[in-house]
């Protein structure tokens, strides 16, 4: 491509896309992907846990302070897990995942990957990083192949060696993949042998580059600390729902109702609270959060800001339904206490249907909705997680319709793991009524599975 001319905007990069043939190989590199280091995110989490050697201590704190990751740090990292358990280390890398990893991965191109699935692309994700380290990404994705630095084991157990090169600065992976017919290639900056591959390579980065080669910019991912506007949007947020919690209890005592001191305090933190935060909501289907009510309100949950966009949304008139532990975080454990939120021990089968009884009075008997997450807990990466059946069962057992609620971009103004919030704009798709009277026990399954598909529908159609 000759050097100064413009990047392909979104539109002509979607429409290559979907004229490529199906079947075209597509490669997206973790440097594309993340960004930040996986190998470093896994480094600082056995820090932290106290796992790591003393003789990899100096390598591993060097790393976490921005000095490269190299083949020594993945090297450590496999060194590190020698005599552990392979499915152990598979839990720790989905746990890094869920409470670190996620909030680096760049929205920009889980879009593009989607766009190549929706093509039928074969999909293969790259990286320098141990498969360990890679797999639950990959499986999130929904790559179709994996190609990563390889770690030995013997017997279910880590050796702690790594078996073959390790595949880093793109030289090794475009070594692996010699000989394959590539139609995209997608990775950072410095992986040129790999994006030579490429019948379209394109570079992905937070700033323009220079060669000539199609690129990709993408908005910067910000680090671990918080800036001082996401510092101030979060008082801002947190403010008001102090100030709506504190005008709702003195009306609420007036008038002697606990309903009416939650309704106003749901309404005004919903409001006030996500407007000094910054963040807008554009919502499709508004007419659906009010034309089947009593009902079950079904989320996708990706993020700590849920709770106030079903404040917002749902404005009043509803409960919900959380895991135990949400009791006890500060100020919002009080808030669903007060709300009659029914919390659930998920590892007891029998509490939780007991806790879910209340629940089902206040829709039957009562007409409150009920607002439930049926993946159960905030998903780590855009993917929608597997459905529980507890939402259903309410629906089934009350016989009021189910409504899903499909929020897009909320794991965007507030990562998950963070704990402060950042300005952008939320999309929210309120589907149409589900009619859940011809639902039986016998049937339900079936059901969990078709509402879920509905979801998977919009979340992965083009908006």
């Amino acid at each position: 491509m000759p050097q100064g001319r413009e990047l392909p905007d979104d539109a002509a990069r979607r429409a290559a896309i979907r004229a490529a043939p199906s079947g075209s190989v597509v490669v997206v590199d973790e440097t594309a992907l993340l960004a930040t280091s996986a190998v470093a995110a896994h480094a600082g989490e056995a820090l932290r846990s106290g796992r790591t050697a003393w003789r990899a201590l100096p390598g591993d704190v060097a790393l976490l302070a921005g000095a490269g990751d190299d083949e020594a740090a993945v090297r450590r990292l496999v060194a590190g897990w020698a005599g552990q358990d392979e499915e152990a280390v598979a839990r720790r890398a989905r746990t890094i995942l869920r409470d670190e990893l996620g909030a680096s991965l760049r929205p920009e191109m889980w879009s593009l990957v989607l766009e190549h699935r929706r093509a039928g692309h074969h999909v293969v994700l790259t990286g320098h990083a141990p498969r360990p380290v890679l797999a639950p990404l990959a499986e999130d994705l929904g790559a179709d192949e994996l190609v990563a630095t390889q770690v030995e084991v013997r017997d279910g157990v880590v050796t702690g060696e790594v078996a073959g090169p390790v595949l880093l600065d793109g030289r090794a992976t475009a070594d692996a993949l010699a000989g394959r017919r590539l139609a995209f290639v997608y990775a950072g900056p410095g992986a040129d042998a790999l994006l030579a591959l490429g019948e379209r390579p394109v570079v992905v980065s937070e700033t323009a580059g220079r060669d000539g080669r199609p690129g990709l910019v993408v908005a910067p991912r910000g680090g671990t600390l918080a800036t001082p506007g996401d510092v101030l949007r979060t008082a801002g947020f947190y403010g008001a729902l102090l100030g709506a919690a504190g005008t709702a209890a003195a009306v609420g005592l007036a008038r002697r109702s606990r309903r009416q001191m939650v309704d106003l305090t749901c309404s005004v933190t919903g409001d006030l609270g996500l407007a000094l935060a910054g963040i807008d909501v554009e919502v499709r289907g508004a007419e659906h959060l009010w034309s089947a009510r009593p009902c079950v309100f079904v989320f996708n949950h990706q993020s700590k800001i849920d709770v106030a966009l079903l404040m917002k949304l749902l404005r009043g008139g509803f409960t919900g339904v959380a895991k135990a532990e949400a009791a006890q975080i500060p100020l919002w454990g009080a808030m669903f206490k007060l709300a009659g939120v029914a919390f659930v021990d998920r590892g007891n089968t029998r509490q939780a249907r007991e806790a879910l009884e209340p629940a089902v009075r206040k829709l039957r008997d009562e007409g409150w909705s009920l607002a439930i997450a049926p993946e159960g807990t905030r998903s780590p990466t855009p993917r929608l997680g597997r459905f529980k059946k507890g939402a259903f069962h309410i629906a089934l057992q009350a016989g009021v319709p189910m409504v899903p609620i499909v929020i897009h971009d909320a794991g965007e103004v507030m990562w998950r793991g963070h704990q402060t919030l950042r300005g952008g704009t939320v999309h929210v798709d309120v589907l149409p009524p589900i009619d859940t009277s011809d639902w039986s026990a016998e049937t339900l399954t079936q059901h969990v599975e078709d509402v879920r598909e509905r979801f998977v529908a919009v979340l992965e159609g083009a908006r």
